[in-house]
């Protein structure tokens, strides 16, 4: 099965000890799924791509490329 691409480079992928401990690796993967393929989930405006999902029966988190994406960061509200 080939990858699909994305709509733009994510830069390095990093993650915060809050949101690795709330979150399941297959919610992670879902979501940056869903983020490199423009879905913002319920947000997404400016140079910064920011998304917001939630994660089923678990947190609200949140995946921000920066705006030259040199970096992707997913994280929990509270680690901003």
């Amino acid at each position: 099965m080939e990858a699909e691409s994305t709509h733009f480079d994510t830069g390095k992928l990093v993650a915060t000890p809050t949101a690795l401990r709330a979150l399941e690796s297959n919610d992670i993967v879902d979501a940056l799924h869903r983020h490199c393929q423009c879905d913002w989930g319920d947000l997404g405006h400016g140079a910064r791509l920011f998304s917001a999902y939630k994660k089923y029966d678990g947190p609200d988190f949140w995946i921000i490329t920066e705006a030259d994406r040199s970096v992707t960061t997913i994280l929990l509200p509270e680690d901003y």
